[in-house]
């Protein structure tokens, strides 16, 4: 291009103008990234904030990390568009371009956004909370956050599992917590001949003398079954949800020494091989040692 054909003036216009818009967009892009920092910053203390102001007894835990997040990206989306405010973009551009974009991303991302309506759902409608231990079809462990994507679950061994909304959500909900009582029950196989009165005293006395049994419902031991291999007798007993475990294992340890105690012997599973006479005289003889193969 020859600029000997174009007058000096416009020359010098044009670039006067070039270099006022770098200088504006310069300072636009110098101003956005400002904010954008500054917005960044300030939702990270805005989630703190309000995790800060609903620490209190009367507010459930579960709560919590869901108006904290909701309060994070609320700031950040603001953020987003006062940046692109710094362009010139207009608001009613800002609100379609979000619409199409918020179209776009839920097509691309629908189990994102379930999980997102799933994560709110459980919030609302409370299954569970903090400090419950749940188990949503094979998903089992204490409740430690319910967060808008995820809910985070420490198994019984203290690995820290984290498990889409969705999934919770789509399962049916064991929430062994609820309830602050729960019913215990151990079955055990005596032989048949051994004497079921007194087993059933035996196991009586057990009960009676375990302090963290509830009295009501009262404790029982009673005959449910006859098994192959003997009498099956049920201990049936209420306890408070947080002693149901130690209880049980102190049972398991107690039962069989009661009711050896008591004479009565614990079936175990037998298995008896009978051979017809006739069987035994057309079986061959076994060879002798001479002729075995080495």
């Amino acid at each position: 291009m020859n600029l000997n054909f174009i007058e000096p003036h416009k020359l010098e216009a044009a670039w006067a103008y070039l270099l006022q818009l770098v200088v504006q967009q310069g300072l636009n892009c110098i101003a956005a990234m400002l904010i954008l920092i500054l917005g960044w910053w300030l939702s990270g203390r805005a989630r703190a904030a309000v995790l800060r102001a609903f620490d209190r007894p009367r507010v459930d835990a579960t709560l919590r990390p869901m108006l904290a997040s909701v309060t994070q990206w609320i700031v950040r989306v603001i953020t987003v568009v006062l940046v692109l405010s710094q362009f010139g973009v207009q608001t009613a551009s800002i609100i379609a371009m979000l619409g199409a974009a918020g179209l776009a991303i839920g097509l691309a991302l629908q189990g994102t956004l379930q999980n997102i309506a799933a994560g709110i759902m459980l919030v609302l409608l409370r299954p569970f909370r903090v400090g419950q231990y749940i188990d949503a079809q094979g998903v089992a462990g204490t409740v430690r956050e319910t967060g808008l994507f995820m809910t985070e679950l420490t198994t019984f061994d203290g690995v820290c599992l984290r498990v889409p909304n969705g999934k919770i959500w789509g399962s049916a909900i064991t929430n062994y917590s609820e309830n602050p009582t729960r019913r215990l029950d151990i079955e055990v196989t005596v032989t048949f001949g051994a004497d079921i009165q007194a087993a059933l005293d035996a196991l009586r006395a057990m009960l009676a003398a375990e302090g963290r049994i509830l009295a009501d419902p009262a404790a029982e031991a009673m005959v449910i079954n006859y098994a192959a291999q003997g009498v099956t007798l049920n201990v049936r007993c209420w306890v408070a949800a947080g002693d149901y475990w130690n209880v049980r294992f102190a049972f398991y340890h107690r039962i069989k020494q009661v009711l050896e105690a008591a004479g009565c012997a614990i079936a175990v599973p037998v298995q008896e091989w009978r051979v017809p006479e006739d069987a035994q005289a057309a079986a061959p003889a076994a060879p002798s040692p001479s002729h075995r193969l080495s």
